[in-house]
């Protein structure tokens, strides 16, 4: 009997940073060579997302951003000390997270998706009564008819020479 486990597919999931350095579509194409060594080494790619330029919290060797890329992928276990080392030496790419991911049932992906439609709804609403707000705030003010020069001096001297002023 063997003392390890039997090397079985297990779903992963991979988050990481491309550096700043690149631009939009280099960082494209490094998220391609994650996928191409996923798939050399035995894995198969179920979900990507790339999703695209943000902020770091922290600064990390001297980079303030990063393009973000997520990755779902099936691989036996034993291989995936290898795509982990192709990555920790890769000058490609900042940081990188694997995790063990649990597979959804198609219920879960049907109670997530209600969900999802539930907060873009209420996104949308949100924006729209967002938009009504700025639309009646830059709405041109009634403009009050200037008074002339002339009337005004008119309507002083009325009442400077009233003789009931209390």
């Amino acid at each position: 009997m063997s003392k390890t486990k039997a090397a079985a597919v297990t779903h992963y999931e991979i988050l990481f940073i491309i550096p700043n350095r690149f631009t939009d579509d280099e960082a494209k194409v490094v998220m391609g060579k994650i996928e191409k060594t996923i798939t050399e080494n035995g894995g198969t790619i179920t979900h990507q997302a790339y999703w695209g330029k943000k902020k770091l919290a922290y600064e990390i060797k001297r980079n303030a951003y990063g393009y973000y890329g997520l990755l779902e992928f099936d691989l036996e276990g034993k291989l995936l000390a290898k795509i982990d080392q192709t990555l920790r030496l890769s000058t490609e790419v900042l940081r990188h997270q694997i995790i063990i991911k649990k597979t959804k049932t198609s219920e879960e992906i049907a109670q997530d998706e209600k969900i999802r439609a539930k907060i873009d709804s209420k996104k949308a609403e949100a924006e729209k009564k967002q938009a009504e707000k700025e639309k009646a705030a830059s709405a041109p003010v009634k403009k009050e008819k200037k008074v002339d020069l002339k009337d005004l001096d008119e309507k002083l001297e009325d009442i400077i020479n009233a003789d009931n002023l209390l």
